[in-house]
């Protein structure tokens, strides 16, 4: 009883508003542990704004009714903010089934309310403890500084005291000692060699006796990009014609000191075993901690009957979202500097006899290969094309394109200006008619919908985003609704859990929707339906192979 005394029923009622539109539909299906644990802490937070604008109120000498302060008043208030809590649980399953009903997932089961219900609560005591350590500490500094200076001003010198100290300890101690953690955690997986796991003989395949990178240099990442690629043979007989083995470089953070120095060596590799005396060459910038996807490349390799050749570079050892936060402007860096050397070197060959030159990267990979490319310094060369897959929402280049999108062209999949520089595309192909014309250079990007990693915004916290309006996305529930704060915790959720949704929707990109944007980017038309209709499934059925294992 002198627990529910002490609540506020101001913030209570908040914080049940906030329970309530956290448990509402967002992009993507949820666990009930990570449902749990953003509901409770909705609940804190609306609970927070609940107390502070109950404060506020007080501070403006605003006034309060009496009637509010009685003990049965506020039990009943608690008692109703629990009912609402409850109601809001009982009637969220058509809410959670419409998110996995656009995906083509199984319902909920019958268990999973109860839990996320469990989970929320406790998420929300241990918050409401560290929030009354909090009030304790300011408190303490104000009680003490009231001696020596106005009530008001020590008030906020214990606030600011308080704020500090959990700011040093959560940035200094918590956030840095747990970055240095993964990041040497990270470091010594990428160095690990499985016992089983062999330098390449071929002396043409990068980590081989007379490659100049070696093969404990190439990172796990690197080691699996150059050894996966499927041989002449194996490419042959699926097509039933001619092809050729596909050419892979691959440059690990060990292999050099410098992203100049490691892109050089890039460069020096790819000449090495003949990278530009292919049909089509393709720089890709591989997600934070190095990884390629597998689809992507495999699918243009099968298109051009191997007769490709890829190149890529390592910048870091952690994921995408720890890259970024870490190491900021380094994947940039790097990916410019390979950029760099290749088109360097390929633009002082003769038109008529080089490579076509295509660019790609996923994710992270996508935004630091676009801002490696300056438009201008290639106006009087430009490349073929590029194909980058789920651009993160702080990619300048995509922002700026889809901000400008055509009038009536929705957010998710716009249409700028007449098609012929740049097109998006998703699950269901691109608005732009198949038969506009294309300019001298193709630029694809492949999104889906319901990947918060694309269209997460931090402004969602105060206004709907441009997706959310009518008509949306085709893997997006209808029941999907802005609400303020709410909205933004569910997406910023979200962009962790979209590597977990299903093929072809959040954050994970099918092999059959790569072919596609590969026959925009690249303009190959010599391969008939029905071996593109076979192509399609066996890639799609090869990665969904690979995606069970991996999280089995």
């Amino acid at each position: 009883m002198r627990l529910i005394h002490s609540l506020s029923h101001t913030g209570l009622i908040f914080g049940a508003l906030f329970f309530a539109a956290s448990i509402t539909p967002s992009l993507v299906p949820r666990a009930y542990v990570e449902q749990g644990i953003l509901s409770g802490f909705c609940f804190a937070v609306g609970y927070s704004v609940g107390v502070f604008l109950r404060w506020l109120w007080a501070y403006l000498e605003l006034p309060i009714p009496r009637s509010t302060r009685k003990k049965p008043i506020k039990f009943a208030l608690a008692a109703i903010c629990a009912l609402a809590v409850v109601s809001s649980v009982w009637f969220a399953r058509p809410w959670l089934d419409s998110v996995r009903l656009a995906m083509n997932m199984p319902p909920v089961d019958d268990i999973y309310l109860v839990r996320t219900l469990l989970i929320a609560l406790a998420t929300f005591a241990v918050l409401m403890v560290i929030g009354r350590v909090f009030m304790w500490l300011s408190v303490g500094v104000a009680r003490r500084a009231r001696s020596w200076m106005p009530r008001r001003v020590a008030n906020v010198i214990g606030a600011a005291c308080a704020a500090l100290l959990f700011l040093f300890v959560a940035n200094g101690v918590i956030v840095k000692g747990a970055l240095r953690v993964v990041d040497a955690s990270f470091r010594q997986a990428d160095a690990l060699i499985p016992p089983d796991s062999t330098a390449p003989t071929l002396p043409s395949v990068t980590g081989s006796t007379l490659s100049l990178v070696d093969w404990d240099k190439l990172g796990r990442a690197g080691r699996d990009f150059v050894v996966s690629a499927p041989d002449a043979a194996r490419i042959s007989s699926f097509t039933g014609r001619a092809a050729r083995t596909p050419i892979r470089v691959y440059v690990g953070l060990p292999a050099g000191d410098s992203a100049r120095e490691r892109a050089h060596l890039a460069l020096k590799e790819l000449l090495r075993v003949g990278g530009f005396s292919r049909k089509a060459l393709v720089i890709i910038t591989p997600t934070g901690t190095g990884w390629v996807d597998p689809g992507a490349i495999l699918s243009l390799e099968y298109l051009y009957r191997g007769d490709v050749a890829s190149v890529a570079m390592q910048y870091s050892y952690l994921p995408s979202p720890l890259s970024l936060l870490v190491e900021p402007g380094y994947g940039q860096d790097a990916s410019r500097a390979l950029f760099d050397e290749v088109y360097g070197y390929w633009k002082t060959l003769p038109k008529a006899d080089r490579p076509k030159l295509y660019l790609h990267g996923l994710s992270l990979g996508a935004m630091n290969s676009e801002r490696a490319v300056d438009a201008f310094e290639m106006l009087g060369d430009p490349i073929n094309g590029a194909m980058w897959s789920g651009p993160p929402f702080s990619s300048t280049h995509w922002r700026a394109l889809t901000d400008g999108r055509n009038a009536g062209s929705p957010a998710w999949l716009p249409e700028f200006r007449d098609g012929s520089l740049v097109r998006f595309m998703n699950q269901n192909g691109t608005r732009v008619p198949a038969d506009a014309p294309w300019g001298p250079m193709r630029l694809v990007y492949l999104q889906y919908a319901s990947d918060a990693v694309t269209f997460f915004d931090p402004h969602d916290a105060w206004r709907a985003p441009d997706w959310m309006y009518e008509p949306r996305g085709p893997d997006v529930s209808p029941s999907l609704r802005w609400y303020p704060l709410v909205s933004m915790f569910q997406l910023a959720l979200d962009m962790l859990l979209a590597d977990g949704a299903p093929m072809g929707y959040g954050h994970v990109f099918a092999p059959s929707h790569y072919i596609d944007a590969w026959l925009l980017v690249t303009g190959i038309a010599d391969w008939p339906p029905a071996d593109l209709a076979r192509l399609k499934q066996m890639l799609d059925q090869q990665r969904l192979q690979a995606i069970q294992a991996l999280r089995d």
